[in-house]
């Protein structure tokens, strides 16, 4: 039997070498792409557990590896979510691999979203309770606490019948996503009137962090505008600063302590440092 000669080893080794950084690119991506998952399922169980969602809401996170797509859950009600009930999307909320899986009606909310706004990466539809009233009335949502910086200047609200006229308010294509991702612009929030809400992030952490303060800050502007007095509200360099603190993505500091502590309550303990 003949034996490779030196130059064909060589050869061989040089081309594992060549190949070597592509393996581990595509390791990282790979990596990666679960550790986005992994947040997507506890954003989903997060926000199930301090009651931004109940059996309905949805949310989304970009792929890390392609822009044009993103990731989100089959139907489901958001606090049974797992890691096998995650599907991928194209930016016309096609599925790319459904194997039968049901899918929300309301997806093109992300799409269109990603679509208008680049800088997004995740994404939230709920029916936050609190919320509700200021999509119904003309008592605008505004930033009266340091954690809701992200309200300011304004919040926007989405009505249906400027759009569609008075139908159903669910969001069911991309012309209504569209229309919904007009409204809401270069913000972070916006607000369906008799609906809910949609916020965004630029990951999915500050998104989560951003949906439950801004029920927070709902339930205390209604607090303190039942005192029946003049209300002082966060002016915009207060909230630029409040948010530039919370840009930061120090270990135990910021978003990261409050992820942190919402990861174990709804994922069980040890869970927030696998």
């Amino acid at each position: 039997m003949m034996m490779p000669s030196r130059s064909h080893f060589a050869r061989t080794l040089l081309m594992g070498f060549a190949l070597l950084p592509a393996l581990i690119s595509g390791a990282h991506a790979e990596a990666n792409l679960d550790a986005v998952i992994q947040d997507l399922v506890a954003a989903n169980r997060i926000l199930y557990r301090q009651g931004v969602v109940d059996g309905f809401g949805h949310v989304s996170v970009r792929h890390p590896a392609n822009a044009e797509r993103y990731l989100m859950s089959a139907s489901l009600a958001p606090g049974r979510v797992t890691k096998e009930d995650i599907m991928e999307f194209d930016l016309d909320s096609r599925p790319i691999d459904q194997r039968g899986r049901s899918i929300y009606s309301e997806r093109f909310i992300h799409s269109e979203i990603y679509k208008a706004r680049p800088d997004v990466q995740a994404i939230l539809h709920s029916h936050s309770p609190t919320v509700i009233p200021f999509g119904a009335s003309n008592v605008p949502l505004k930033p009266i606490v340091n954690t809701a910086g992200f309200l300011s200047p304004e919040v926007p609200v989405f009505e249906m019948r400027r759009v569609a006229g008075s139908r159903s308010l669910l969001v069911t294509d991309a012309k209504l996503g569209k229309a919904l991702a007009d409204v809401l612009g270069n913000r972070t929030v916006a607000l369906m009137r008799g609906h809910g809400n949609v916020v965004v992030g630029p990951n999915i952490r500050r998104m989560v962090s951003r949906a439950i303060y801004t029920e927070v800050n709902a339930r205390l502007q209604l607090q303190a505008l039942a005192l029946g007095s003049q209300i002082i509200y966060l002016d915009e360099t207060e909230a630029r600063a409040g948010e530039e603190n919370r840009d930061k993505s120090e270990r135990g500091h910021s978003i990261d302590r409050t992820w942190q502590m919402w990861v174990e309550e709804a994922m069980g303990p040890g869970s927030a440092d696998r």
